[in-house]
């Protein structure tokens, strides 16, 4: 890579039922390139408080940053990327909502996923998906015992964060990435080229589930390699 000070920092938001090590797959690959690379840790309470926890790890980055975002991690860096030092986004399998809209308004505008008859209400507002969900539908290109772990390890979500509205978009101003899941069993795959052609982003249709990130590295490492040789040209 070039000098350091023209190279930007990768600041990886995860998903939602997720944390950074959802990234484990990805970060060697670009680390491998000399990249320096942020997983932030959220606490999928609420679009405003994921989107500050970003807000943070963003301010303590020096130097320009390509900003990624997986699946509810989308909508995160949608409105954490309205940052002066975030210089290009990268969608996978993600949500990009407009400013004023939800995501229980999106996902509703589609035939429901599969994925979404899995979740169930833990009885005080906080989401989960059954393990059986997360072999079948959320890692069905994954190996069972991985899923099995992933099904073990998954935090909840608070159901409001299907109703928390986006205020600002933006890939409105800047170059963009997309990575569509074709086998996506969470987001409805019509949904995410929706996305992907409203940002005109440069876009990758991956033969993958909902968790390209860990069952197809490579081509999201790419992605966002792309994304920071762009910001390093300038």
């Amino acid at each position: 890579m070039d000098s350091k000070a023209d190279t930007p920092t990768v600041v990886l938001v995860h998903g939602a039922w997720a944390d950074g090590s959802s990234w484990q797959r990805v970060i060697p690959l670009l680390q491998a390139e000399g990249l320096s690379v942020v997983a932030v840790q959220n606490p999928t309470n609420s679009l405003a408080d994921d989107v500050a926890a970003t807000r943070r790890a963003l301010d303590a980055v020096a130097g320009p940053v390509v900003l990624a975002g997986h699946s509810w991690g989308g909508a995160v860096i949608t409105e954490a990327g309205a940052h002066d030092k975030v210089k290009a986004l990268v969608y996978v399998a993600a949500f990009a909502p407009k400013a004023g809209e939800t995501l229980g308004a999106l996902v509703g505008a589609y035939p429901a996923p599969p994925a979404l008859g899995r979740i169930s209400d833990d009885g005080n507002g906080y989401l989960k998906i059954s393990e059986q969900g997360w072999i079948e539908d959320v890692a069905n290109d994954l190996p069972e015992a991985e899923a099995r772990v992933l099904a073990a390890v998954q935090p909840p979500l608070a159901a409001s964060t299907f109703g928390d509205t986006a205020t600002i978009a933006a890939w409105e101003s800047l170059p963009c990435w997309y990575l569509v899941s074709a086998e996506d069993r969470v987001v409805n795959v019509d949904l995410e080229r929706q996305f992907a052609a409203q940002m005109n982003a440069r876009t990758t249709e991956l033969k993958a589930g909902h968790l390209s990130l860990l069952s197809q590295p490579e081509a999201v490492a790419a992605a966002i390699l792309e994304a920071v040789e762009t910001v390093k040209a300038g």
